[in-house]
């Protein structure tokens, strides 16, 4: 069984120490129900401390732009699919820091630090460090470490998912009203020197690094349970067991933490956890598999999505599913091992809301060939012929089949055959480990070993074949894409290949046949950045792409 986490307040040095009132802040806000609302927005449209950005400049705040995970950046004007080429697009700058780089960069323009205005990147490794880099020159702003007295990052836990060391894994959030100047909230693990282990949640303000009023706070948490991991009547969350991989949701006023395993090692089980973005108290726990085990939040890194209605969307790893089912369709156990969730978030409590999963969820959990490899993505208000309105969300996973729901009608669980919206079965050649990116009606995937394929819709429906794909075939684990464009033109396909060197690719985004550029075009190795980066996704914002690497972040940009 979980030991008794060792609660209380772990006082840390080294790092400022800053009081301040924070402000409700809110990151995709909207009242919370259990209907499916609108995903409208990409970027956001606030800077720092509650001022507009610079006019025609976008902002990243979290992963993949915006809650719903779409990846798109429409508001991109300097890069075209006319000059990113290898004659005047390139590598222009490496931003070292001291670790993996395995959460996605984030970015906030305009800032005021140190009395100068800078557009300014987030990064966050691996050894328990965060960094503020002017975006622009590469100086470095602000660094701080979030390890305690006599701490070291975590060990890698028997398992190779994230090596060599964890610290910082997951892709924070950004709230630019929290706080006198914003804040940027993260997760970091960390070992101390009698060998107990750390999951503490951090809150620094933008501008200095320092950790705003009641940060860190442990996280702790137990659960009611009648399951093989329970004690006593409770699971009890144990740090070292989990991984906070997928990236963080802040969704009005709360920030949303699911937990990983470390590969399969057991005991675990399904925790999802929010925190007053504020006063950093626990809001609420749910557990997935409260009555079994396993069943973890993985997504290759994705962020949880949400929609405007307050509902929060993932895709749950392999674990126990309650094949009995309750009179409203529901696991009557609680237990959604291998499952498409919508969680509810109403009155601050989490509550399963709806899920799918299909016929043979069983046999794939216990295959290891579950939904959990893949994120989540919503897709904007779609009207088929009729003029019906859908509310739609996509998924894939390690059975290469892609799944589009119906958030407000999921389809739960059916022995007899699969009760969802649309299914694509052997829609990819390979598995999928992330998350695929959306832009001009279009879909983009791109699983392992395989092509990334673009795949339209129509009518509300996912065309049943890629209307274009790419020429190059991902290595494991596949890709993540991007896209930038300016609005509905110029519209870029970003994508990064895990191999040695890594390569960053642009495709032509309505023509996936067409590449525009590649890092290893140039002559000389101009543009190679190291090695490859497992479940990197490409940042791309104001005339620039940010790749996190092995040891810092690569900068692609016009040549001068």
């Amino acid at each position: 069984m979980c030991p008794q986490l060792r609660g209380g307040f772990q006082a840390l040095s080294g790092l400022l120490i800053l009081s301040v009132a924070c402000a409700v802040g809110c990151n995709g806000c909207g009242s919370s129900s259990n209907s499916a609302g609108s995903t409208t927005g990409t970027t956001g449209t606030t800077g720092s401390g509650g001022n507009p950005p610079p006019t025609g400049m976008a902002q990243v705040l979290t992963y993949h732009n915006d809650n719903t995970r779409e990846g798109q950046n429409t508001q991109e004007t300097t890069l075209t699919t006319a000059n990113v080429t290898s004659s005047t697009f390139g590598k222009v700058g490496f931003y070292s820091v001291d670790g993996k780089v395995d959460a996605e960069p984030l970015y906030v323009p305009g800032e005021t630090i140190g009395g100068a205005t800078h557009n300014v990147l987030y990064v966050v490794t691996e050894h328990d460090s965060a960094y503020a880099f002017d975006a622009d020159s590469g100086t470095v702003l602000w660094h701080v470490s979030t390890l305690g007295s006599n701490e070291t990052t975590s060990d890698p836990r028997n398992c190779g998912q994230v090596v060599p060391e964890i610290g910082m894994t997951s892709t924070p959030v950004i709230d630019p009203k929290a706080g006198t100047h914003g804040t940027i909230f993260m997760v970091a693990a960390s070992k101390d020197s009698s060998g107990n282990y750390h999951q503490r949640l951090h809150a620094l303000d933008l501008t200095t690094g320092a950790e705003q009023t009641g940060s860190p706070v442990a996280i702790q948490a137990t659960y009611p349970s009648m399951g093989p991991e329970s004690s006593n009547g409770q699971l009890v969350f144990d740090p070292k067991q989990y991984n906070e991989r997928a990236g963080l949701l802040l969704l009005n006023g709360v920030v949303y933490l699911g937990w990983s395993s470390h590969c399969d090692i057991e005991p675990y089980t399904g925790w999802l956890m929010g925190y007053n973005e504020n006063s950093l108290a626990q809001t609420s726990v749910l557990n997935l598999t409260p009555n079994g085990s396993e069943g973890s939040i993985w997504q290759s890194g994705a962020g949880l999505a949400a929609d405007s209605s307050g509902n929060i969307y993932f895709l749950d790893a392999n674990g126990d599913f309650g094949t009995t089912l309750n009179g409203s369709g529901m696991p009557a156990n609680g237990n959604y091992g291998n499952a498409f969730m919508k969680v509810s978030t109403a009155g601050n409590k989490l509550v399963p809301a709806d899920y799918f999963t299909m016929s043979n969820t069983v046999a794939e959990s216990d295959a290891d060939e579950d939904l959990g490899s893949g994120g989540a993505m919503l897709l904007p208000d779609e009207t088929d012929a009729s003029g019906t309105v859908w509310h739609l969300a996509v998924g894939a996973g390690k059975d290469a089949n892609i799944y589009v729901v119906d958030r407000d009608n999921m389809g739960k669980f059916n022995s007899s055959g699969n009760s969802v919206y649309q299914e694509l079965g052997g829609a990819l050649s390979g598995q999928e480990f992330g998350m695929p990116a959306y832009w001009n009606n279009t879909v983009y995937y791109g699983g392992v070993s395989d092509s990334i394929r673009a795949y339209p819709i129509t009518q509300a429906k996912l065309a049943t074949s890629p209307s274009s794909k790419t020429a190059h075939q991902f290595p494991y684990p596949g890709t993540m894409p991007s896209v930038s464009s300016n609005g509905t033109s110029n519209g870029i396909l970003w994508a990064i290949d895990n191999s040695s060197p890594a390569v960053l690719y642009a495709y032509d985004a309505t023509n996936l046949a067409h590449e525009l550029y590649d890092s290893n075009q140039a002559a000389g190795g101009r543009d190679q950045f190291g090695p490859g980066n497992k479940y990197i996704t490409p940042m791309i914002v104001n005339g620039k792409v940010y790749v996190g690497t092995t040891n810092g972040v690569a900068v692609f940009g016009l040549l001068k």
